[in-house]
């Protein structure tokens, strides 16, 4: 199997976030790492070429930085990778990031393409799906498990309340990972030192001939005002817990 796996490299967990000017943070201060949900979707493309044979490449978009990300990706496992540079990739929209990735992706006609369920800076969990309708492949998204059986899929989606679905797709496909699907492996040093003779192959994005409006635009970034309150709830018991839900299900919506 020839298995492509898109990987996003994010501001680290920890990472003091600055907003800057433009929309944006401040990048030049802080540390990047790979994108959680994606390091789940690399581990299980890893598992499938241990399990079925094959090649595991791992494309990310953005400036030169990207690399490192990638370079961790190799030295887990996977055998190549392509960078799409792009100074200014955090400015795409969801859609203008899979026409990029598409047109990348084409190239390599892979049997399966898995991305993670969405990303831990913007968090949009659009790119994957996106990406399957710019390559004309079927998908399924929220997957727990695969089973590759021949020429298809059978898979394990999440669902709410606690809820699985199974179903079946043909190969070629897309699908998106959920968190926790496996438990990702750390690179060796011998993975290590082995990424260093592996192929990362850069392309610019605009010599991809992507044309992209954007469909979207951040009107402002800025941090949450922190503040405490109280609210003091008066009545007989039932009026207080009757209060009490409208304000959970209408203010605090976790209802």
């Amino acid at each position: 199997m020839k298995i492509v796996v898109c990987i996003k490299q994010v501001p680290a967990k920890d990472a003091p976030l600055v907003i800057a000017e433009g929309g944006w943070i401040r990048e030049s201060e802080i540390g990047f790492e790979m994108n959680e949900p994606d390091s789940f979707a690399l581990e299980e493309a890893l598992r499938l070429k241990e399990k079925h044979t094959g090649e595991v490449i791992a494309v990310s978009m953005g400036p030169e930085r990207v690399k490192q990300t990638i370079k961790e990706a190799l030295a887990k496992g996977a055998d190549r990778g392509i960078h799409i540079a792009d100074d200014k990739a955090h400015r795409l929209d969801p859609l203008g990031s899979a026409k990029s990735l598409a047109a990348a992706i084409e190239r390599e006609k892979p049997d399966l393409v898995l991305t993670g369920l969405q990303s831990d800076d913007q968090g949009f969990g659009q790119t994957g799906v996106l990406l399957a309708e710019r390559l004309g492949l079927p998908h399924a998204t929220i997957i727990m498990q695969i089973e590759v059986q021949g020429n298809h899929m059978r898979l394990k989606r999440e669902l709410e309340a606690g809820w699985f679905q199974w179903v079946e797709i043909p190969l070629p496909g897309v699908l998106t990972i959920q968190s926790g699907i496996n438990k990702v492996r750390y690179a060796t040093l011998k993975g290590i030192m082995a990424a260093k003779k592996k192929e990362i192959a850069t392309i610019t994005r605009e010599s991809l001939g992507v044309a992209h409006e954007p469909t979207q635009r951040t009107e402002r970034m800025y941090v949450p005002i922190k503040a405490k309150k109280t609210e003091f709830l008066t009545g007989t018991p039932k009026e207080a817990a009757a209060k009490l839900l409208e304000k959970l299900k209408h203010e605090a919506r976790v209802l």
